[in-house]
């Protein structure tokens, strides 16, 4: 069974930072690159940042210079550092592998509202 359990979010106003978790089970951890994705209202989902194949690291312009994706693989655990944020980075965050196609298993995700 999928377990994606996404922490961290909140209410935060521009300029400021959050750190996002995401802790998966291990099975997953292990077998997948992992990345994490954002729905805004009435938005579809984008992937923002995750890891390739490899190691190698992807940002969407929107996000680059601003956000930094990292893992601990002793907590089957991969973070969002989020800096400089943007009224529209205001979303829903989710982890899930890199690739993941909509109509997958997605968890719950945790909500990130920008606004003064």
């Amino acid at each position: 069974q999928v377990q994606l359990v996404e922490s961290g979010g909140g209410l935060v106003q521009p300029g400021g930072s959050l750190r996002l978790s995401c802790a998966a089970s291990g099975t997953f951890f292990r077998s997948y690159a992992m990345a994490w994705y954002r729905q805004a209202p009435g938005k579809q989902r984008e992937l923002v940042a995750g890891f390739s194949t490899g190691g190698s690291t992807y940002y969407a312009d929107s996000v680059g210079g601003r956000f930094a994706i990292s893992r601990d693989s002793t907590k089957n655990t991969v973070y969002l550092q989020m800096n400089s944020l943007k009224p529209e980075d205001t979303a829903v965050y989710y982890c899930n592998r890199f690739g993941a196609g909509v109509w997958e298993y997605w968890g719950p995700g945790t909500q990130v509202t920008v606004s003064s």
